[in-house]
């Protein structure tokens, strides 16, 4: 009925599978690296058409400096700041009410509403590129980074609620009856028993909204057009000229970019697998 494990198969197919894994990470990581290496070659190096090769002259310090000094870099990663960590903030905390009240409540529309949370997230970007657009000229948001902020967390809610209603209907209802039976209220079922046992999955959820958001370009290219609310994933384009491709600047500006998901991965690891896998066993 089910595969067989690995392990448990025939030494070819073992030998199979260890060549399969090594090519597909080699493949996976081949952009990486050559991302990595370009962002320490020189000017000189690029232009003679040494994209893959090793980097004849090294300019590490000189690149990664240059993007600080002579790039509004530093303003576009605190734009990243101010438009990811609220919407983080907003999105889950939104989340957790809702998958609260569709996770302990039973009403007639229940399945509805949490239709209507689950729908939206298969809803296209491109279609709702011009009705947003409008929306937020009609509302005085477009090029700001509240704008963008709003936008994230309204559509980023669903996701959340998905992910947090679901966890929200596997804890033991016991406890929520018998808090309600000692005389909490409502607001003190969700606070004291309910976050508390769910805190694996606001860490899960959290880290994957970071990641969504912090890397998003397509919204920000749409509802941002100034410096002053560009985050870094649309500002990287900024770092070539009208007739010169500096891809060693935008090369190091992509590294530095890319580092906070990666450190806010590191950092809630373990929270973070402990959310995915959590309600994964019975008994």
């Amino acid at each position: 009925m089910f595969p067989t494990s690995i392990d448990r198969s025939g030494l070819p197919l073992q030998w199979l599978y260890r060549v399969c894994v090594l090519l597909a990470l080699a493949i996976w990581l081949l952009p990486l690296v050559a991302v990595a290496l370009t962002s320490v070659r020189g000017a000189a190096d690029i232009n003679a058409g040494n994209y893959w090769g090793w980097p004849a002259q090294w300019q590490i310090a000189e690149n990664y400096r240059a993007v600080f000094s002579n790039t509004p870099l530093t303003r576009y990663i605190v734009n990243s700041l101010l438009i990811t960590v609220p919407v983080v903030i907003g999105a889950v905390a939104l989340s957790c009410l809702s998958g609260f009240a569709l996770g302990i409540y039973r009403f007639r529309l229940n399945l509805l509403v949490f239709f209507l949370f689950v729908g939206g997230n298969f809803v296209p970007f491109q279609i709702l590129m011009v009705p947003v657009r409008d929306l937020s000229l009609r509302l005085g948001l477009y090029d700001s980074i509240l704008g963008l902020v709003l936008f994230h967390t309204a559509f980023q809610a669903g996701f959340c609620t998905f992910f947090m209603r679901n966890f929200i209907r596997d804890l033991p209802f016991e406890l929520i009856d018998a808090a309600r039976i000692e005389g909490a209220s409502e607001f003190e079922v969700f606070w004291k028993i309910v976050l508390p046992l769910v805190r694996p999955a606001i860490a899960a959820v959290s880290v994957l909204i970071f990641t969504f958001v912090w890397n998003d370009y397509f919204w920000a290219t749409v509802l941002i057009q100034g410096d002053h609310a560009m985050p870094v994933t649309a500002g990287l384009k900024s770092l070539n000229g009208q007739w010169v491709a500096q891809w060693n600047l935008v090369s190091a500006g992509s590294i530095i970019a890319a580092l906070p998901p990666v450190l806010v991965f590191f950092l809630m690891q373990k929270h973070f697998i402990a959310g995915l896998t959590m309600g994964a066993t019975k008994g």
